[in-house]
């Protein structure tokens, strides 16, 4: 199975060092000098790790063959991708990959049925489930522990506690502008109400 763990950014430097956005939990395992990665597109690969370090808290990569500058801007926005055994499970207990996520039925705590997972969207700041809801609309759920309380996957299903407004339109809006229309429509309907009198 094949799973997307870095997209590749800007060239850094003249040597061919690259910028990576990690996609994996397991940087250390996946994205280690030596690794051989498949691309996406797949025309641009297989592309093998030669070094890697972190700098100013974001990861950098040179592959072989990719010696200056020219080479590294020509690898910007490939995705890189592993090969990695449908078996295997993350190391840490709470952490999933994106294939044991998908399909899973989403609920709400009452059971109330939401949608299905259809896909996973990783963003810098978090992590997004696509769901799709039974009248074929979807909904954007973060993936945060606010807010997904429960994710089993023997019963294939994701629990979720979401505040009001992130999967309904029942959410309250409260503004000040609000309060002040509604102010001011009851002194006009006052003042009306004072010269019928």
């Amino acid at each position: 199975m094949q799973l997307v763990v870095a997209r590749i950014g800007r060239a850094h430097g003249i040597k061919g060092e690259v910028t990576v956005e990690v996609r994996t939990d397991e940087p250390e395992l996946r994205l280690g000098p030596g690794a051989v990665l498949q691309t996406e597109p797949a025309s641009a690969g297989p592309l093998t790790i030669e070094t890697g370090r972190v700098h100013s808290g974001r990861l950098l990569l040179r592959f072989a063959g990719v010696k200056d500058r020219t080479g590294a801007e020509a690898l910007r926005n490939i995705l890189l991708i592993a090969d990695v055994d449908p078996s295997e499970m993350p190391a840490e207990p709470d952490e999933y990959y994106d294939h044991q996520l998908m399909d899973l039925d989403v609920v709400l705590a009452d059971g109330t049925e939401v949608g299905r997972i259809t896909e996973i969207s990783h963003l810098p700041s978090q992590d997004l489930f696509i769901v799709e809801r039974p009248d074929g609309t979807e909904v954007m759920i973060p993936f945060v522990e606010e807010i997904v309380a429960e994710i089993d996957l023997q019963e294939q299903r994701c629990v979720i506690t979401p505040p009001p407004g992130l999967i309904d339109d029942r959410a309250e809006i409260a503004s000040t502008r609000d309060a002040e229309g509604d102010a001011d429509a009851d002194a006009d309907a006052d003042a009306d109400a004072e010269g019928d009198a």
